[in-house]
């Protein structure tokens, strides 16, 4: 193996291990929960030793290195998920090699993305981001929708050509009630994820957690975590 490759395999071993204990202090099965790396900032190359590594899930958050990186890896058994803020301008590109985008959080977008996803004969997978710093315009901070706002547009997503209605995802709130307690916040979710449920079934997708807070996402709950620099290390400067 090469010192990167080593590297990365010692740490997704850790991460492993983090998982692993946090289901079974959950009386959870390892199973349950799904790891996505986020490969944003990271090479192609990154993203290659990942799936060597047996990595089935990647993550970006800009579809400016995203797209290049997901068509340098178009031959590998990846699912890539889109988890930054989107804008309209950038959905047809995504749509091209997103198979989920887990940061729906207006109706406008929802339209977007079932446009392109029935123009590209394609089928997109969509998490309502939730947002429970939402101010008085029902938005957050780093983007999501308001718990208020969720049954609306998870009904939009449903009924919408092209597109899936998979389940929830949260960034964890760095103000109001929630900031600094990512445990009651990731339990919140889960509580809307229950309520989705009710109206939409097969929307069983929770995605919560990321390298400092995984441990508390699983003892919630979530289904898929979303883990960086724990894996792949401290980012390096793009350009």
């Amino acid at each position: 193996m090469t010192d990167r490759k080593d590297q990365i395999a010692a740490n997704l071993a850790k991460v492993e291990e983090r998982i692993a204990a946090a289901c079974a202090a959950a009386g959870r099965k390892r199973e349950e929960v799904t790891l996505i790396v986020v490969t944003k900032t990271y090479p192609a190359s990154d993203v290659r030793i990942l799936s060597e590594l047996g990595v089935r899930h990647v993550a970006e958050n800009r579809d400016q290195d995203a797209a290049p990186k997901a068509a340098a890896c178009s031959d590998l058994p990846l699912t890539w998920h889109f988890v930054g803020q989107l804008q309209t301008n950038k959905v047809r590109s995504v749509v091209g090699y997103a198979d989920l985008v887990q940061s729906v959080d207006r109706s406008k977008l929802v339209t977007a993305l079932s446009r392109e996803a029935v123009r590209a004969g394609r089928e997109v997978g969509c998490l309502i981001q939730v947002a429970l710093d939402a101010d008085e315009s029902g938005r957050g901070v780093r983007g999501g929708v308001a718990p208020a706002g969720i049954e609306e547009l998870g009904d939009l997503v449903a009924g919408a050509g092209g597109l899936r209605l998979d389940g929830l995802m949260i960034v964890a709130p760095l103000t109001g009630e929630y900031a600094g307690r990512q445990q009651a916040a990731f339990e919140r979710l889960m509580d809307l994820s229950t309520d989705l449920r009710r109206a939409h079934p097969a929307a069983t997708m929770v995605s919560a957690g990321m390298s400092a807070d995984l441990d508390q996402a699983v003892a919630a709950g979530a289904t898929h975590v979303r883990v960086g620099t724990a894996v792949l290390g401290v980012r390096p400067r793009l350009g």
